[in-house]
């Protein structure tokens, strides 16, 4: 399965807990959506149901989190990430915070966060049940590729434009994850 996600806004270095949820209340509509599309649309009542076996929610405090990719029906995922940020070529460890730490901070966004990262004064709202996110856990991500370039129209030097591609894969096939494998 192949899709892309995007996200445009701040991208800090070292980011808290506070910006990573951020971006994960940004990705989540978009995951939302790709539920409602084959071939998720297919099992997405058992996957996003914690009554069935075959659930993916994982539930921490007052939050049930659903990942697309999980070790539960044998997922990884590889992602090839553009990111465009507001910084002349070469800048890439002087400005706006090196790469490698902004690529931690997204990284870590893309994951249900672990229960000592959820924010006390934050709690799901009404189109939040369950929370999507890409990832139950980072180490399920098998390759990154990063290419980086100027973003032109924008000169906070927080601000990124990242359009992630997504090609996620079976470890192991099951009757459950065939559909999730082309």
């Amino acid at each position: 399965m192949r899709f892309r996600l995007h996200y445009r806004g701040p991208l800090r270095s070292n980011g808290k807990p506070r910006d990573k949820q951020a971006l994960r209340r940004k990705l989540s509509p978009q995951l939302k959506e790709l539920w409602n599309q084959a071939p998720l649309a297919d099992q997405r009542d058992e996957f996003l149901n914690p009554c069935y076996e075959l659930s993916v929610i994982k539930k921490m405090g007052d939050w049930n989190f659903a990942s697309v990719v999980n070790s539960r029906n044998y997922l990884v995922a590889d992602l090839d990430i553009t990111m465009l940020r507001p910084e002349e070529p070469g800048s890439v460890i002087t400005q706006g915070g090196d790469i490698d730490n902004r690529l931690k901070t997204l990284l870590d966004a893309l994951s249900i966060p672990r229960r000592d990262q959820i924010l006390a004064d934050d709690a799901p709202g009404a189109d939040d049940d369950p929370f999507h996110c890409l990832l139950e856990d980072d180490n399920l991500i098998t390759s990154i590729r990063v290419t980086v370039d100027r973003l032109l129209d924008s000169s906070d030097k927080e601000e990124v434009l990242i359009v992630m591609g997504v090609n996620v894969s079976c470890t192991r096939a099951t009757l459950e994850n065939l559909g999730l494998s082309f």
